[in-house]
């Protein structure tokens, strides 16, 4: 059983916040073997579909270099000549392959940490610069279990391999003559035989590997019974300090709305869902500005301040929705909206002009 640093043993189960750290600093179950077979398998996959293909482009190489033997110069502009040539076509066959095997790399890593970003996993850690820590790792148990796993690896592999590696050896096309189309075949089907055989044993040793580094990642990320108590003490008290954070922001925000709604002209409404309180002076506003806006429980606190103190209230659902998502508290409207409130204002002056008359606003006609 695992222990801390303090001796501690390690016994409870990691917190969601521990799993969390884990994932970030890259520290989660991740088998390079199932990178590895998911690689091959997307190698195969493209030699499979393209070997057609390959073998006639190969076929035409071939013929077209022996029928040139004769007549082909040996200098070195030639021989650049024919490299180029060689490696453009080797190009072709090659690179599909090697870019799906890439691809397959990615996928098969990507897959195991969810294609999340791990910074602190690729942050240069300059302790593995030194050469004693170095010589630890070398000769430390840990590498010896690696050359073990190495050679199981191996025995695993060529157990897979060795039916299909017989049979090759023994085939009369070693021993006998035979064109080039033959032989050509003779490779392409020898060498699917053995990859397959290969990702067969690779899908075993896979299994086994990533069932191993889930025992793994799970033992080393036990908790001691102190750290579980100390974690929870602290995400208590992180809750605390959210608590006191958000009870203060209610406190602010209704300070706001108990001083600004009494002094607006007019109080928006969706006619439940939202309230916005606007307020117009032609003297010192280019433009009515929302002085405060709230949604379910918060519009219905600015309904209730506007009855109490008989700010008068229109039902527009559109022009609710719009000063709602488009306007700022302490900002005026949007130009687009200039017609629309208007048009509620002047409704507003024209049927409570005493109380305009009272507060000193010059009213619409």
């Amino acid at each position: 059983m695992a222990e801390s640093e303090s001796g501690q043993e390690k016994t409870e189960m990691p917190t969601p916040k521990k799993l969390q750290e884990l994932m970030e600093s890259g520290q989660f179950a991740r088998s390079q073997e199932v990178q590895t077979l998911v690689l091959l398998l997307a190698a195969l996959l493209v030699l499979t579909v393209m070997a057609p293909k390959m073998m006639e482009t190969f076929r035409v190489y071939m013929i077209g270099t022996f029928q040139r033997l004769g007549t082909m110069q040996m200098n070195y502009e030639a021989f650049l000549g024919h490299f180029g040539h060689f490696m453009t076509t080797a190009g072709t066959l090659i690179l599909p392959v090697m870019a799906a095997g890439v691809l397959g790399g990615l996928i098969g890593s990507g897959t195991q940490s969810q294609f999340r970003a791990s910074p602190k996993a690729i942050e240069p850690k300059f302790s593995k610069l030194s050469p004693f820590s170095g010589f630890k790792r070398i000769f430390s148990s840990q590498s010896l279990a690696k050359l073990v796993v190495s050679l199981m690896k191996f025995v695993v592999i060529f157990g897979f391999t060795y039916p299909v590696l017989k049979q090759v050896l023994d085939d009369p096309v070693f021993y006998t003559a035979t064109d080039l189309m033959h032989l050509l075949a003779f490779m392409g089907q020898t060498a699917q035989d053995v990859a397959l055989r290969v990702i067969a044993g690779m899908v075993v040793i896979a299994a086994a590997d990533y069932a191993y580094q889930q025992w793994k990642t799970e033992e080393d990320s036990k908790m001691t019974k102190q750290e579980v108590k100390d974690e929870n003490k602290q995400v208590d008290g992180n809750q605390q300090v959210k608590g006191e954070q958000r009870r203060r922001r209610r406190q602010i925000l209704m300070e706001t709305l108990n001083t600004e709604v009494p002094q607006a002209d007019v109080i928006v409404t969706n006619p439940t869902h939202l309230a916005i309180a606007l307020k117009y002076d032609r003297e010192a506003m280019g433009a009515p500005r929302v002085v405060a806006k709230g949604a379910r429980y918060n519009a219905l606190r600015i309904r209730e301040i506007a009855r109490k103190h008989e700010v008068p209230m229109v039902e527009n659902k559109p022009v609710a929705r719009l000063l709602f998502k488009n306007c700022k508290v302490g900002q005026e409207i949007i130009p687009d909206l200039y017609a629309a409130v208007a048009e509620i204002l002047a409704y507003v002056y024209r049927t409570h002009r005493y109380k305009y008359y009272t507060r000193g606003q010059k009213v619409m006609s």
